[in-house]
């Protein structure tokens, strides 16, 4: 056998279709995130945009849950847009005001989300990450002004674990029956070099495995191992030999799903597969009266699929309205 599969053990709690889960951190929480949506499930996707560094993960999770911060000391204009240090470029405006009033909504959302989720899972990207040479606060993101203007560091384990401990002990507050599931980033930071990237990634790995240890609620899903150790073979990865193709993102998202999902979402997951590809469906001939009750026929399985499961289907729905004649 000319493989190492990775085994990944059901978790002790099971997600059901409806339950609340919230994604933050690197480029894998947004894809995990994505195709949770994709299959309907209830989720909050990288409120902030995309976070590399637990610290800052961390500080955005705790003003999340009430945590003070002053968010308006933090912010820079470049190019006339305004930025905020501890957020993504996603997040900015050509208004100072207007800014602050989308970091405090979206603050806001995720309160109320993180009071009724089930999951929370945070992607670790790197270890790495940039200071401000004024003042030396970590941020999230450098906005591609001057290089001169931060100092890059590499995290210490005890500063990420006094993080991670003060922003669980605070989401536990509001919400005792939160899990936290850890994962790191299998995408490789080859900008900080390999080497460094190995120091980064083992640290994190190392976070991660005392996190779990020490907390019943904290659990961690091997997406690193998988990527790297059973997916070992360039076929599963992009161009860039960096990030994971799509095959490799189904096989991975499959892994979860086994783990943390009822049986009933991962039947429902097949069913909700099929009806995407019928949505997607396009035909050489679409004024043809085949294809119209076709476009008919899949209506009426949507109407029902939405009652049975108290799902929201309104853009499938138009799309396939939308070819009707």
């Amino acid at each position: 056998m000319f493989r190492t599969e990775v085994q990944v053990a059901p978790a002790d709690f099971q997600l059901a279709l409806h339950d609340k889960v919230l994604t933050i951190g690197s480029c894998f929480a947004e894809v995990m995130g994505t195709r949770l949506r994709q299959n309907k499930a209830d989720v909050l996707v990288n409120p902030f945009g995309t976070i590399f560094n637990p610290l800052s993960v961390c500080l955005l999770l705790q003003a999340a849950a009430g945590s003070p911060h002053d968010f308006a000391s933090h912010l820079v204009q470049h190019q006339g847009i305004w930025y905020a240090y501890d957020l993504h470029s996603s997040l900015s405006s050509p208004s100072r005001d207007e800014l602050l009033q989308q970091i405090a909504d979206r603050l806001h959302h995720t309160r109320l989300y993180l009071q009724e989720a089930k999951l929370l899972v945070i992607t670790l990207g790197t270890a790495v990450a940039y200071k401000l040479q004024e003042g030396g606060k970590v941020v999230a993101n450098c906005h591609k002004l001057p290089a001169s203007n931060f100092t890059r560091v590499l995290l210490h384990t005890d500063e990420m674990r006094q993080a991670f401990a003060q922003t669980q002990a605070l989401l536990r507050r509001i919400n005792p029956e939160l899990n936290i599931l850890l994962t790191v980033s299998p995408v490789r930071h080859i900008k900080e070099t390999l080497a460094t990237n190995s120091v980064s990634k083992a640290t994190l790995r190392v976070l991660c495995h005392e996190a779990e240890q020490q907390h019943a609620h904290v659990h961690y899903f091997p997406a690193f191992e998988i990527m790297l150790d059973d997916l070992r073979d360039y076929r599963f990865y992009k161009p860039d030999m960096l990030h994971p193709t799509e095959v490799a993102e189904e096989y991975i998202w499959q892994k979860f799903v086994a783990a943390y999902y009822t049986p009933d979402f991962q039947a429902f997951q097949e069913v909700w597969q099929k009806m995407k590809r019928a949505v997607a469906h396009r035909p050489f001939h679409p004024a043809s009266e085949a294809h119209q009750a076709f476009l008919r026929s899949t209506l009426q399985q949507l109407s029902r699929l939405r009652e049975q499961y108290k799902i929201e289907t309104a853009e499938e729905e138009q799309l396939l309205r939308d070819q009707l004649l």
